[in-house]
C-alpha cells in the first residue's frame, strides 16, 4: 500500500483514530501524570480535549485538508482542558495556519512543514516551555518528518511514530520529577498515543489499546504536592468569546502575575485561558471585562492529589482524578462547551417517533430538532426518561472519574427522571452515588448542575452540595412563554379550552416553575412570543422575582429563535449590570417538543 498524498477526508479519518485511540489510554495517563502538578487528570483532561475533536469531525463534511485542520483547531480550542488539552490545542492552531485557504490535499513534505508550524506556533506561545514533556517529543517528531524525506505517507508514519517513542523514553532524562518517579511524561505518552493511532489505521489494525499491565503504585501518588512543587492552588480556566477580546500577549501580560503554568490561546472571536493560582475570581472578573465569559473554572489541585493517594492505598493503581464525578440529565439544556469545561456526565432522555427512539443530543441536536419542529409542525413525537439501565451505564463511566458520584436531575414533578436515577443508584458498587433532585428543568436545572460542579471541583462533600443546591433552588426559578399552544395541549400541559381562549385573543402567557417544580401562571402580554410586549412583561416578572438579590445568574434558552438571545440577555444586563453572567442555550429536543417553536424564557439561581 502506498499513500502519497493527503486529502480531507484521509485527514479526517486518520485524526478520529488517533483521537479515539488515545482516548483509550486515559487511565494509564492519569496514573503517572506528576508534571506539571501530581494530580492524576492528564488523560481526563486529554479525553476530554480529543472527545471535541472527534464530537466536530464526526459531524464534518468537509473535502479539503486545509478545512478539516482548521476544524480540528477551533474543535481542540474551545474543548481544551488541562495543560496537555491547552498545548495540543495550541500545536494543532499552528498545524492548520501552515495551510493555504481551500488547499485539498497536501504531500508528505507539506505535512512536514505544518507539523513544524505547529511546534514553532506551540514554543512562541508559551511563557516558559519546559523540556522533558509533550513539547520535546511535538518537536522531535516534526524534525523527523522533516529529515526523512520519504513521499509515501506509510513508511514516514511509521518512522515518525519510532522516532516520538525514543524521544518518550528519554524524557525523564529530562525532567528530573519524571526521573524520581519512575515515569515517562503523561502528555508526552498521550501525544504518542494519538500517532500510533493513525499508525494503527494506516495498517487497517483495530484501534484498541492493549490491557495494561500490572504495576506498582508509581506515578502521581508517589510524588509529594508541597509548595517547592507548586505555588499556587487551583487549576484555573476560561474560555471567552468577543469581538474586542485582548490580544494573546496582552492577555498574558495582565494574568501573569497571578500564577504559573499560564497558557492563553486567541483565536477569531475566543481567548481560552489556563492559569494554576491562588485567585481565580479576580482572573474571572478580568475576563468578563474583556468579553462574554462562556465557560469558567477553579478545580483544588491538592484535593486532586489527595484523591489519587487515596486511590493508591494498599498497592492499588490510581485511577481516581478528582472526589467527585457530576452526572446530570440531557434536560439541563446546558451548552457543550460548559459539559466539557467541567466533565459532567451527561444521560440522554429520549425522543420516540414510531419505531424510531432517538438519543437526546446524542442521536439528534437541539437544532437540527427544532427545525424538524419548524419544517414539520404537526409531527410531535414523544418523550421518555432515561432508564435505571441508562443511569447505571453513565454512573460506572463517572465512577471512573472519581470517588463520589453526585448527580443532580429533572425535577420529580415533572418526569420521572429522578426515580429512574435513584433505582441506578442503588445498584452501583465500590462508589457512593447521592442524587439531588432540582425541582427543575431546561437551564433552572444547567444552572443547578453548573453550581454543583463549581463545588464538587473545590472538593466539597456531596451531602453539603445536595443541601447547598436546595436552599439555592428555594430562591431560584424560571419563566418562559411559547408563541402557540399546540405543543402543551398534545403533552397534555394545557387544557384545550384555555389555549383556544387565548389564541383568539392572540394572549401570550408567562409561566413560571416554582420552588415547589409546579407550573403556575405569572403574567400575560398581548402579542407574539418574540414581540416588545412579551419582552418586557417577562423582564418585568423576572425583576419581580429576583428582587435585590445580589449574587445571581441567568440562563436564556429559546426554541428556534435565536435572535432573542442578545437582546433578552442586553436587558438582563441593564438592569442586574453589566457583568451579569448570563447562560445561553437552544432547548433541548425534549423539552423543545413540549413547547414547540418561538418558546423561550428565562432561568436564573440566587446563591445570596
Amino acid at each position: 500500500m502506498q499513500i502519497s498524498y493527503i486529502d480531507g477526508p484521509r485527514l479526517r479519518r486518520s485524526l478520529v483514530a488517533a483521537c479515539t485511540y488515545a482516548q483509550q489510554q486515559r487511565g494509564e495517563l492519569n496514573r503517572i501524570n506528576v508534571y506539571p502538578v501530581p494530580d492524576g487528570d492528564t488523560g481526563t483532561n486529554l479525553a476530554l480535549t480529543v472527545q471535541a475533536i472527534v464530537d466536530r469531525l464526526g459531524a464534518s463534511r468537509e473535502r479539503s485538508v486545509a478545512g478539516v485542520a482548521n476544524e480540528v483547531a477551533q474543535a481542540a480550542i474551545l474543548g481544551a482542558r488541562g495543560n496537555c488539552g491547552m498545548i495540543l490545542s495550541h500545536f494543532l492552531l499552528g498545524f492548520s495556519r501552515y495551510f493555504e485557504e481551500e488547499q485539498t490535499r497536501i504531500t508528505t513534505a507539506e505535512f512536514a512543514d505544518a507539523l513544524q508550524a505547529g511546534v514553532e506556533h506551540l514554543y512562541a506561545a508559551l511563557e516558559k516551555p519546559v523540556e522533558g514533556t509533550i513539547l520535546t517529543v511535538m518537536r522531535d517528531t516534526a524534525e523527523a518528518a522533516d529529515d526523512a524525506g520519504m513521499p509515501d505517507f506509510v513508511p514516514l508514519v511509521d518512522h515518525l511514530v519510532d522516532r516520538a517513542r525514543d524521544s518518550l523514553e528519554r524524557t525523564p532524562d529530562l525532567l528530573p520529577i519524571l526521573g524520581k518517579a519512575g515515569v515517562v511524561d503523561a502528555g508526552a505518552k498521550g501525544f504518542v498515543a494519538m500517532l500510533e493511532g493513525v499508525l494503527l489505521f494506516i495498517h487497517g489494525d483495530p484501534i484498541v489499546a492493549a490491557p495494561p499491565e500490572t504495576r506498582e503504585p508509581v506515578g502521581a501518588a508517589a510524588v509529594e504536592y508541597g509548595a517547592e512543587d507548586e505555588m499556587y492552588r487551583f487549576c484555573t480556566e476560561a474560555l471567552v468569546r468577543g469581538e474586542a477580546l485582548p490580544t494573546q500577549d496582552e492577555a498574558k501580560d495582565w494574568l501573569r502575575h497571578l500564577g504559573d503554568s499560564l497558557i492563553v490561546i486567541r483565536a477569531d472571536d475566543v481567548l481560552k485561558v489556563h492559569i494554576h493560582t491562588d485567585e481565580p475570581e479576580v482572573v474571572f472578573d478580568w475576563l468578563r471585562s474583556r468579553g462574554r465569559l462562556e465557560t469558567h473554572k477553579a478545580e483544588d489541585m491538592r484535593a486532586q492529589h489527595a484523591a489519587v493517594g487515596r486511590a493508591s492505598e494498599g498497592g492499588h493503581v490510581a485511577l481516581a482524578r478528582r472526589p467527585i464525578s457530576l452526572v446530570t440529565d440531557s434536560a439541563a439544556d446546558l451548552p457543550e462547551t460548559v459539559v466539557r469545561a467541567h466533565g459532567i456526565h451527561v444521560t440522554p432522555l429520549a425522543l420516540n417517533d414510531g419505531d424510531t427512539t432517538l438519543r437526546d443530543r446524542v442521536d439528534i441536536s437541539a437544532e437540527e430538532f427544532q427545525r424538524r419542529l419548524a419544517n414539520e409542525p404537526d409531527t410531535l413525537p414523544t418523550t421518555s426518561q432515561p432508564s435505571p439501565a441508562d443511569f447505571l451505564e453513565t454512573f460506572s463511566r463517572a465512577a471512573e472519574d472519581g470517588e463520589q458520584v453526585l448527580a443532580v436531575v429533572l425535577g420529580s414533578t415533572l418526569s420521572g427522571t429522578l426515580g429512574s436515577a435513584q433505582a441506578a443508584a442503588r445498584h452501583v458498587h465500590g462508589v457512593e452515588v447521592t442524587v439531588v433532585d432540582t425541582l427543575g428543568a431546561s437551564l433552572l436545572e444547567g444552572l443547578l448542575v453548573l453550581k454543583a460542579a463549581e463545588l464538587a471541583e473545590l472538593a466539597i462533600p456531596p451531602a453539603e452540595i445536595a443541601e447547598e443546591i436546595r436552599r439555592i433552588r428555594r430562591r431560584s426559578g424560571i419563566l418562559f412563554t411559547v408563541e402557540t399552544f399546540e405543543r402543551l395541549i398534545a403533552s397534555g400541559r394545557v387544557g384545550r379550552g384555555r389555549a383556544f381562549l387565548g389564541s383568539m385573543l392572540n394572549v401570550k402567557p408567562i409561566l413560571y416553575l416554582n420552588e415547589e417544580g409546579v407550573v403556575e401562571p405569572a403574567g400575560k402580554a398581548f402579542g407574539g412570543s418574540r414581540g416588545h410586549r412579551v419582552h418586557r412583561a417577562m423582564i418585568d416578572a423576572v425583576k419581580e422575582k429576583v428582587g435585590d438579590a445580589e449574587k445571581v445568574r441567568f440562563g436564556v434558552v429559546h426554541v428556534g429563535c435565536p435572535e432573542i438571545l442578545a437582546q433578552v440577555s442586553g436587558a438582563l444586563r441593564s438592569h442586574f449590570g453589566s457583568h451579569a453572567e448570563v447562560l445561553a442555550s437552544p432547548a433541548t429536543p425534549v423539552i423543545s417538543t413540549h413547547l414547540g417553536i418561538g418558546a423561550w424564557g428565562v432561568a436564573w439561581i440566587v446563591e445570596d
